[in-house]
């Protein structure tokens, strides 16, 4: 069969042939119509990720169709649950902890085999393009948002990054539990594209000052973030007292130096956040299906097409999730 694996050759990412795994026992052979990509698969392709094993699978998201296994899953659409060993704390993964595409093969191929229990039925109202795009994304930003964030009726909240997937569903979250919701971006197109969603307002970090507009808001609730970097300090001057700033990720690295006065005086809480338990991907499940979430799709593109779809990370105008047909 054909797999997008990490290599040692110039150009890491690979589509090779490989064999069809067998299944045993309780797990099911799913034959995968489209998988989608996420930040973590280009850092292992730029070797900025930590224990890679060449030769594996990459991908922690796919779609497919259950060709082998459990009678009751035989013929039926499915997204798969990515956690590996999330263990039995809600509050934290376990030591053995992993995601689908390192160490254990992902979905970047046209057969996948896991265990029955990892999964779900795909919802209805999905392609199977966006229901691909769904797991990992919808289930950090599920997490981060609703979880550790407390967003709800009522609440102010500033999601930074608009054109991620993942913060593109931490928006659509937001949005669904009824609070008012704020955006940054270095692009006033995709602060646009997002005030479409129902989305107040937006600000342009490449501004300097974009955090004194967004002062005039009187406060935010919470902030969900992943860029990390030196914003943090910007996000304590606008966050209210007793505010939430849950940190998904660190794109924008360490910043070089924090504001202890002002968090400790402002009671503000910084709050870590990473993909998320078995329990909060059934919860995500049911508000995307309650909720009508669509997560949004950048662009799609063919297996033989994986590396175009890997550089278009690199993109400025990406906007949402890219997806991979077999």
């Amino acid at each position: 069969m054909r797999a997008i694996t990490i290599t040692q050759e110039s150009e890491p990412i690979q589509l090779t042939e490989i064999s069809k795994p067998e299944i045993t026992g309780e797990e099911c052979l799913i034959k995968l119509s489209a998988c989608a990509l996420n930040r973590r698969d280009q850092w292992i392709r730029e070797g900025m990720y930590p224990g890679i094993q060449f030769g594996t699978v990459l991908g922690s998201d796919g779609c497919g169709i259950v060709e082998e296994g459990p009678s009751e899953w035989k013929g039926k659409e499915v997204i798969i649950n990515p956690n590996v060993e999330w263990g039995s704390n809600p509050d934290v993964q376990s030591s053995k902890y992993s995601v689908l595409g390192m160490p254990t093969d992902g979905t970047l191929a046209e057969y996948i085999k896991v265990p029955a229990h990892r999964l779900h039925e795909k919802p209805s109202h999905l392609t199977s393009e966006e229901a691909s795009a769904l797991p990992l994304a919808g289930l950090t930003a599920f997490r981060a948002t609703i979880k550790k964030g407390a967003v709800n009726a009522g609440k102010r909240v500033l999601v930074t990054g608009a054109g991620g997937g993942v913060s593109q569903l931490a928006i659509a979250f937001a949005i669904a539990s009824g609070a008012d919701v704020y955006v940054t971006s270095g692009s006033e197109e995709k602060i646009s594209r997002v005030k479409k969603m129902g989305v107040k307002g937006g600000f342009n970090y490449r501004d300097e000052k974009w955090f004194k507009a967004a002062m005039e808001l009187g406060g935010l609730d919470s902030i969900i973030d992943s860029a990390g970097g030196n914003q943090l300090n910007n996000y304590l001057k606008i966050i209210k007292p007793a505010g939430r700033i849950v940190m998904y990720g660190s794109t924008t690295g360490h910043p070089e130096k924090l504001d202890v006065f002002r968090l400790f005086w402002s009671q503000a809480q910084i709050m870590g956040s990473t993909m998320g338990s078995d329990d909060e991907f059934v919860e995500m499940l049911e508000w995307v299906t309650k909720h009508q979430i669509i997560p949004t799709v950048d662009k799609i593109f063919e297996a033989d097409q994986c590396i175009q779809a890997f550089d278009r990370f690199k993109e400025p105008d990406s906007f949402g999730k890219i997806v991979i047909r077999f």
